[in-house]
Formats: structure tokens, sequence, C-alpha cells
């Protein structure tokens, strides 16, 4: 067990005693940890057990110890996004043991080839079981229970509150790594981050591009960086927007964004431009229902602003605006053409041959990799295990956010918060996740937006009856 692993074992062991809502935010907290092993598992060619998943083990009991099964089971039964996600779960852990087995030979597939105390490597191989189908599994599993337990909590005793503290306390220790990567890369210091870099990855942690420091923090690389700080950006932002804390959420929010675009990965840029508009249309749909939410004309004076600072820059400092070229060129313009972005393509070309090879059942979950989460779902679980994922996220993002139907004003804007960090979660998937597992932050807003909107159901439904009741006036009953 490593350093980290030891640390979330004692840390997991004194949560046992303490109330549930720490449990919870220590359980956001480790989600940042995307590069720390807790442990790593020789029979399983050295495949690493990260810290947000041995902690996860610690906040189900907990939560069982303090609630029972009742709760867990409650977030998983039918009609509710819950129940898509445990028939989503049995179905990929079905397909992990019987269709590497049943596609054997029939088709090649990009996967990871693990070395004991060596680095992974991917390579194209011919379809059949190996670890990589077990690895899967696990983290489908977790996804599940966490998803669970989170809406338990929620439900049970768990208030908006609690996830803003998380995700402010998440994005503040992020923000803490991020400025430690900078300053250990330049001081030459990067040994004093090793402790939270164990995983058994091929880490990329010490790259520069454009002449600046590549921010990699906690994770393997910058992308993986962007990734989670995009999440935690559009959450953050989100509440901003409406109204919630202003102060805080407004300065972690703009850091945020400052490390982004530091950060120099081509999924942090294109992630802002297709998150930013997201943001924006929310603020003016939650304007609409809730007069003095959303800062609409803050937005349309930014919006409005923009082409003039733009122009401004051009004329005033051209030597600015060339090297700015020559930036966005190095990042985005010249990607395709570059040998990562050749290989990602080969990926996902295989990954589709995988599809129709299978004649569309998918070769089973962790059997495939491909460059775009559309295609993993495909290559892996078919046709219909794409259906049942795409159920699941549809009944998550429809449910009711609007004000009157949920308990009060903050959960409403917590929901809306937790909605755009899912979207954000698929944008990026969408444009470079290579595996099924999301994270288990994506089942954390999840089970979230779940737990409040399945309150805000309940109200609804009681509504009516509470109408109906018979009222006393002057001792007779109206």
């Amino acid at each position: 067990m490593n350093l980290m692993g030891l640390i979330t074992f004692v840390v997991g062991m004194a949560m046992l005693a303490a109330p549930v809502r720490w449990s919870f935010t220590v359980m956001i907290l480790c989600t940042v940890f995307g590069a720390a092993a807790a442990f790593s598992v020789p029979g399983l060619g050295g495949a690493s057990v990260l810290v947000p998943s041995l902690f996860l083990l610690f906040f189900f009991i907990r939560l069982f110890l303090a609630y029972g099964e009742g709760p867990i089971f409650a977030a998983l039964a039918p009609p509710g996004p819950g129940f898509c996600l445990l028939v989503l779960t049995v179905f990929g852990l079905t397909t992990a043991v019987f269709f590497p087995r049943l596609f054997q030979g029939m088709t090649s597939t990009m996967t990871v080839e693990r070395t004991i105390g060596g680095h992974n490597f991917i390579s194209l191989v011919p379809l059949q079981f190996s670890s990589n189908n077990i690895t899967q599994s696990v983290y489908a599993l977790g996804g599940l229970v966490c998803f669970a337990a989170t809406a338990a909590f929620i439900r049970k005793g768990g208030t908006p509150t609690n996830l803003i503290n998380g995700m402010l306390v998440v994005s503040s220790v992020n923000l803490g790594f991020a400025l430690a990567d900078i300053i250990t890369y330049f001081s030459h210091t990067e040994f004093l981050l090793g402790f939270v870099r164990t995983a058994n990855y091929a880490l990329l942690t010490n790259a520069e591009k454009g002449g600046l420091k590549r921010i990699s923090g906690t994770f393997p690389e910058a992308s993986a960086f962007a990734d989670f700080t995009l999440v935690l950006f559009a959450m953050i932002a989100s509440l901003w927007l409406s109204g919630i804390r202003s102060r805080a959420t407004g300065i972690i929010a703009s850091l945020l964004l400052v490390a982004l675009i530091l950060s120099t990965s081509a999924t942090a840029l294109v992630g802002l431009g297709l998150v930013l508009p997201v943001l924006c249309l929310q603020s003016f749909l939650a304007s609409r229902h809730e007069p003095g939410a959303g800062r609409p004309v803050m937005i349309v004076a930014i919006l409005a602003a923009m082409p003039l600072v733009i122009l401004f820059v051009l004329i005033a400092m051209p030597d600015l605006a060339n090297g700015l070229h020559d930036f966005l060129n190095e990042m985005l313009f010249s990607k395709a053409d570059s040998q990562s972005g050749r290989e990602r393509f080969m990926w996902n070309a295989m990954a589709y041959q995988t599809f129709v090879d299978t004649s569309g059942f998918g070769a089973g979950l962790g059997s495939a990799r491909a460059s775009s989460f559309g295609l993993v779902l495909l290559s892996n679980l078919g046709v219909l295990g794409a259906t049942i994922f795409a159920l699941f996220v549809v009944l998550i993002l429809k449910a009711d956010t609007r004000p009157w139907r949920l308990p009060d004003r903050q959960a409403a804007a917590v929901a809306r918060a937790a909605k755009a960090g899912i979207i954000t979660v698929l944008v990026s998937a969408a444009t470079s996740g290579t595996v099924y597992d999301l994270g288990l932050m994506f089942y954390i807003l999840a089970g979230s937006v779940a737990a409040l909107t399945a309150r805000s159901r309940v109200r609804a439904t009681n509504a009516p009856a509470a109408r109906m009741q018979p009222i006393a006036v002057g001792g007779r009953l109206q």
C-alpha cells in the first residue's frame, strides 16, 4: 500500500465515527487525486486502485451504518434514472464476462497491455478476455455504488449546502496543486509531488507547450487535469450565475478559468468553447423562471464587449496577436496532423470496426478503447448499452429544476449547477474519452440531481392532496 493509500485508509476509518456529511465532503475531495494509487493489484498486471475508489468503500459503509439499506435501494428503484444505471451496470458486467469469449478472434481491439513494475502501453490485439474487462467492471460497479450512496445521502440527511461546500473545497485543493505543479517544475523540485503521482500510468507531468508549463496537478497529464477542472469550473460558475455565495464562487470560478487557459490543453480550450454557451443559455432560462437570478444583463454586457476587446488587442498589440495565433495553431489547428491526432483517429477507426465485426453487440465492457466516448460505448456495449446509457442521461438532464418544484432557491441552483457539470463531463468525454469509466465526480453529480429532483417529484405529487385537505374556519370544517 502506498503512502496515499495509507492516508486514505486512516481517514476512512476516522470517517466511520464522524458525521455522514464529513465523509461526503471527503468523498468529493478524493476525486481530485486522479494519479494517486492507493495500492496496486499484481494479479491484474499491476493495475492501480486509486484513492477515490478506496475511500468510496468507507463512504458507502458510513452511509449504510447511518441510514441502512433502504435509501440505497430506493435510489435504484424504477422508474428513476438509478434503475437505468443499475440495468446498464448489470448488462455491462454480463458483457465483460461473456462477449470477449463469444466474439474471441472475430475482431481486433485497441487495449492496454499491463506489465508488472513497468509502464502500460496500448496495442492492437485480437479480442480476448483480459484484465481490462475486470478493471472496467470494477469501475462500473463503483460508479453505481457512488450514484446510489450520493442520492441516498442527499435524500436522507444531506442538503444542497453539503454539495456546495464539497465543490468549493475540491476546487481550492485542485488550484493549490496546480500552483504547486508550476512552482515545483520551475524550481526543479517535481519530486515533492511524487506522493500524488503513484498510479501505474504513463505520466506526462513535465511537458511544455507554447513556452508554458502544461499543468497536470494531481493528474497524469494536462488533458486529464483540464477535464476535471472544466467540470469544477462549469459547476462553480453556474452557482455564481445563480447568485449562490457570489463572492466565493466568483473568485474560485475566475481562478479555475485562468488555470484552464494556462493548462495549454486543447481539451480545455475546446471544452470552454462548448461549455460557456451552455452556461449562458442556462442562466437566461433560469432568469425567466426566477426573476433576479442568472445575471443576464452581465452576460449580455460581457458578450457585447468581447469583440471590442479583441479588436483593441489586434490593433494595439500586433506582436501579442501573432504570438497568440502561433500558440493556437500549435494547440488546436495542427492537432489533427500531429502524431497524437493520427493515433487517436486510428483508435476510433478500430473501435468502429469492432462495433461492425460484432454485429452491433459490442466486444464487452473493457475490451476496446477509442478516443470518443460514443465509440467507446458502441465498441464495448453495442447499440443496446449505448441506448440504456442515453436513457440514463436523458432522465437526469430532463429532471425538473424549476424553483417552485424544489424546496428552495438554493436547491434549484445546485441542481442546475450539477447538470452543468454533467454536461461538461459528457462534452469532454465525447471529444477525448477513452474508456467507459467517466470518473466518480460524474456519478456524484448525477446522484445529487436525482435526489434533489426526486424531492421535487414527491412535493409535486403531494401538493394536490394538500390542497384537498379540509381547513377549519371558526371551528367548522370548510
